[in-house]
């Protein structure tokens, strides 16, 4: 009997030691686990280093990270497009939550990839084209609004009495390629430049690559030379080149996509100061955006959304840099035009529907 009432007392030992640890394993994989991350991953159809376009796009997926403590990584895929295909299918192929790419020379690509993986969503974080998959969240941006404001500036400028500036009546503006979406800036900024200085001539250069400083430098020196006394560069990379022959020349120049001044001011003032503001698409806030839409399940996937001046998400960069330099008349003459496009009583061309005889017209009207 007192064998038996052992055995039983035994049992009963190892079965609640049993429960004990079931419930202590169950506690350690109850919490959060690597597993359970949200995965995103970025591609980006050149390098980062470009302080512009990419270097945003990189900038908004870390505040991703910081946002949601994603799990993250950045594939810089190059300039060889050869190898952009190989590269999304593979990373469509595992186990990322997200994927991100953005530029309207790899939005066929993205939505290709997309149709073949309806599972996954996509965000195009800068696109032109309209037409886009039913699992990829694309943004463009009004870039024509925000290139007019830079070309208000810079026409303003030009005729002022700043150290820099000359009698000239001539600006300058570098593309990267002679293609819709960089005439979408310049239109606006020629159309800027007029309704604040109605004779003002522009000189425009394109370099025919986003990736080449030395050719932006070399495109850019020979507008400078000619009498420019303010470029805009809209050409990626190469307009990085726009700052070198600036600083050589002492001349101004209006940076694109990210705040240019302040990320070259942490290695060269010199040449920061005399990068007045920047035209700026707020691609780091898209891309947040945009995932905070489809974790919370109110992103409206497979559609272009387009962002302006009265939605903030363009805008000239108001830094130290111009906020030091340009005068206080010139930053209230900006405000009154920023407040007249976001009210809608100024309406800005738009490059994409337009003819090439229409762009030719344009650039014809203004020509030094």
């Amino acid at each position: 009997m007192k064998k038996t009432f052992f055995y039983v007392l035994l049992t009963m030992v190892l079965l609640l030691a049993g429960c004990a640890s079931g419930k202590n394993n169950n506690a350690k994989t109850s919490g959060p686990s690597d597993s359970d991350k949200l995965k995103v991953v970025l591609l980006i159809p050149g390098t980062l280093g470009d302080k512009s376009f990419f270097d945003a796009a990189n900038k908004g997926l870390q505040k991703v990270k910081e946002e949601f403590g994603a799990e993250t990584k950045v594939i810089e895929m190059g300039a060889d497009n050869t190898k952009w295909e190989p590269t999304f299918n593979q990373v469509a192929s595992q186990g990322w939550d997200i994927i991100i790419s953005g530029g309207s020379q790899v939005t066929e690509l993205l939505n290709a990839t997309a149709e073949e993986h309806p599972e996954k969503k996509f965000i195009n974080y800068d696109t032109d084209i309209t037409e886009t998959a039913d699992n990829v969240y694309a943004v463009g941006y009004a870039v024509n609004e925000v290139s007019f404001l830079a070309g208000a500036a810079a026409a303003l400028v030009s005729i002022s009495d700043m150290p820099n500036a000359n009698p000239d009546k001539t600006i300058g503006f570098l593309g990267g390629m002679d293609i819709p979406g960089i005439n979408a800036f310049l239109v606006g900024y020629i159309e800027g430049a007029k309704y604040a200085v109605p004779d003002i001539k522009v000189a425009v250069s394109y370099a025919g690559v986003f990736t080449d400083p030395g050719k932006g430098k070399e495109l850019s020196l020979l507008q400078y030379n000619s009498g420019v006394d303010v470029v805009f560069t809209a050409a990626g990379g190469t307009g990085l080149g726009v700052f070198d022959s600036a600083k050589e020349k002492q001349g101004y120049a209006v940076g694109v996509d990210s705040d240019q001044g302040s990320m070259i001011a942490e290695t060269d003032k010199d040449k920061a100061r005399l990068i007045l503001t920047s035209a700026v698409k707020k691609i780091d806030e898209a891309i947040l955006s945009a995932v905070i839409e489809i974790e919370d399940g109110t992103a409206k996937m497979g559609n272009h959304k387009v962002v302006g001046i009265e939605d903030n998400g363009v805008g000239i960069v108001e830094n130290d840099i111009y906020n030091g330099v340009v005068s206080a008349d010139i930053k209230t003459k900006i405000n009154e035009i920023r407040e007249k496009l976001a009210s809608g009583e100024i309406k800005v061309s738009d490059a994409m529907g337009m003819e090439t005889s229409e762009i030719e017209k344009i650039r014809e009207s203004v020509k030094p």
